[in-house]
């Protein structure tokens, strides 16, 4: 037994989590993996594998009952997006962002809101977190996207840049700054735009390194109607909700980061076993032991804390936010290093597309920069240290 299967071992999955997990685990294996080069050379978006997450009814691990789901804790939910990306980086990400997307909306709705617009989700339907601009990334407090209240209605001018799923979502989450207040954090508000919402435009999606067959897109706002029954909260209510939700979406990005190092790891271990120089495995180097030691020792510390993670969230926790950065930032740089040591390992062999390994490296990059790039979260995690 491996470190990891000890891991898995102290989960103690329920009998009906594990049942989950091995349809998962299939779906990963039969589907998803072996069209993932296709998807990755293509940067066709992977329809069919949506289709096959849908029919296992994925969604509603985390949709609440009363609206057509089926909860599961939160630590089930990181290892079906650890384990999907493990199998295609850029299918993982586009489930995991219809959760970024839609846990505000569980977490802060009104029972009409969620009454009307979950069920929609939990039957398969795509989310988007629409938050980032030209001129705001890390700090929203930037974002120029405005909303008018018109009667009934909000109307939107603006844009977004790099939203996942932004061109193919169902709803979207959508920040930006409410006319009538004039303070540059007070003023940002949310609310859930519906797909279809005249005034709504995609101006281009991303030609992109890695993810390539999760959609990037730039979208725009000309004068955009949503109904004000779609406002999260009240105006000016938007910073704090998208304070919380990051909270909830960072380790859901360290799972889908370690999803991409598992892969890595265990193609590199295939390998160096396989791999013979001098008359000897590769593995059978020390100075490669070594390495392996080192790497080995770092994915097992990332997995523990994001199951820490997770339990702060399963157990009810309000204030995780530092630990939320540890997660994502640590399974991110390890994503990292692993994919680029995978590459080393497999010599001249890595930089070709041949092996996955390569694919796996451009696939990691993405998770040391979004939902907060690592210079944010190392000053979030040192600021916290700093006496009041």
């Amino acid at each position: 037994m491996t470190i990891f299967d000890e891991l898995e071992r102290r989960r103690a999955w329920s009998e009906d989590e594990g049942m989950i997990l091995d349809a998962v685990r299939r779906l990963a294996g039969d589907v998803i993996a072996p069209s993932a080069e296709s998807h990755d050379r293509t940067g066709a978006f992977p329809w069919k594998n949506i289709e096959a997450i849908n029919a296992l009814g994925l969604n509603a691990v985390f949709v609440p009952e009363a609206y057509d789901g089926s909860p599961a804790r939160y630590k089930l939910y990181l290892a079906v997006v650890k384990t999907i990306s493990e199998a295609c980086a850029a299918t993982g990400i586009i489930y995991a962002t219809t959760f970024h997307g839609m846990k505000p909306l569980i977490d802060f709705g009104t029972e009409e809101q969620k009454k009307r617009l979950l069920p929609r989700i939990a039957a398969g339907g795509l989310g988007a977190l629409a938050i980032t601009e030209p001129t705001a990334g890390s700090d929203a407090t930037g974002m120029t996207t405005r909303f008018r209240p018109d009667g009934d209605d909000i109307v939107i001018d603006g844009g977004k840049i790099f939203i996942s799923s932004g061109d193919v979502a169902d709803l979207t989450l959508l920040f930006g700054k409410w006319s009538e207040i004039d303070d540059a954090r007070g003023a940002i508000s949310v609310l859930v735009l519906e797909k279809g919402a005249p005034g709504f435009s995609v101006v281009r999606t991303e030609d992109k390194m890695g993810l390539r067959a999760s959609s990037t897109a730039a979208i725009a706002f000309d004068g955009c109607r949503a109904p004000r029954a779609n406002l999260l909260g009240r105006p000016g209510d938007g910073l704090k909700i998208l304070l919380a939700s990051l909270n909830k979406s960072r380790p859901s990005v360290a799972a889908h980061a370690l999803g991409i190092a598992n892969a890595a790891f265990k193609d590199m271990i295939a390998y160096t076993n396989a791999r013979r120089q001098s008359g000897r495995r590769i593995i059978d180097f020390q100075g490669n032991q070594f390495l392996i030691a080192d790497l080995a020792s770092e994915l097992a510390l990332c997995e523990s804390w994001l199951d820490y993670a997770a339990d702060l969230v399963d157990g009810g926790a309000s204030d995780f936010g530092v630990e939320a950065s540890i997660a994502k930032m640590r399974a991110s740089d390890l994503a990292m290093r692993m994919t680029t040591e995978a590459v080393q390992m497999h010599g001249g062999y890595g930089y070709c597309r041949d092996y996955r390994v390569e694919r796996l490296m451009r696939d990691a990059k993405i998770t040391q920069i979004w939902e907060g790039t690592n210079q944010v979260h190392r000053q979030l995690i040192g600021r916290s240290f700093a006496e009041k």
